[in-house]
């Protein structure tokens, strides 16, 4: 198989794997503030890792659960095996899986999987977003007042004032706000036109990568600004490319 066909195959499994216990109780392996780890989170991973791994073993692997193979490759799997965790938990069906590959830190292919209506984004570097292997694009729309917007509010004190500090800014301006729980999600409904922007004061790595790539080769536009203690956490703006969310920021 190809690269990107080992994504896709991945993403697929690992949808089988949450759909069949979607309705089921789920282990909580961890539960904070504001998130949840489930065991499904490890067990969907270690199903995406093995695929992976198995077509391409000297590959390294960067998940939201955990680092595996070779870590020195230039050839880095970036992987979310829940994003949505709460949705999932909670018995919402809005979640996906995110898989993107970067080779020496520049994103080459992105995947994601939503297994409860089975809505498959993929794009490679240089090529177009495709959603079920049909061409989407950004939506059209210019100002806020015509668009929705996606804020998101973070975990931590200063990530949460900042995120509902533009979530009241931009429903004074759009036509609609929304806080969905997957940042992947939102960045794939923009790459397709259905959503407008994406921002958040933090956000880690894996729950982006695809979606950004799936953005820009769509004629979006996404701009990240790392966190200066940790270089894969960062604030993100993403938009159609075409509104004016400064004006919320």
């Amino acid at each position: 198989m190809t690269e990107l066909e080992t994504a896709v195959h991945a993403a697929h499994e690992a949808g089988k794997l949450l759909r069949a216990n979607f309705n089921e109780v789920k282990d909580v392996d961890e539960a904070l503030a504001h998130d949840l780890k489930l065991a499904l989170d490890k067990e969907s991973q270690d199903l995406i890792t093995d695929i992976i791994l198995g077509q391409f073993p000297g590959h390294a692997i960067y998940g939201e659960e955990g680092l595996a193979g070779d870590q020195s490759s230039e050839h880095q799997w970036i992987v979310d095996p829940i994003d949505g965790t709460v949705n999932f938990f909670y018995g919402i069906p809005h979640f996906c899986i995110s898989i993107a590959k970067r080779v020496n830190e520049e994103l080459v292919l992105g995947v994601i999987y939503d297994p409860m209506v089975n809505e498959l984004w993929t794009v490679e570097k240089g090529g177009q977003t495709l959603l079920n292997g049909n061409p989407v694009s950004v939506s059209p729309r210019t100002t806020l007042e015509e668009s929705i917007l996606f804020v998101g509010c973070g975990k931590d004190a200063d990530a949460l004032s900042k995120g509902l500090d533009r979530f009241r800014k931009g429903s004074l301006r759009a036509r609609k706000m929304r806080m969905m729980g997957s940042a992947a999600l939102g960045m794939a409904y923009i790459a397709t036109g259905r959503l407008d922007a994406y921002v958040e004061a933090r956000i880690s790595l894996w729950d982006i990568a695809a979606g950004q790539l799936m953005i820009e080769s769509t004629g979006g536009k996404v701009t990240l600004t790392p966190h200066e203690n940790n270089p894969d956490v960062y604030s993100i703006v993403a938009t159609n490319g075409k509104i004016p969310i400064e004006e919320i920021l």
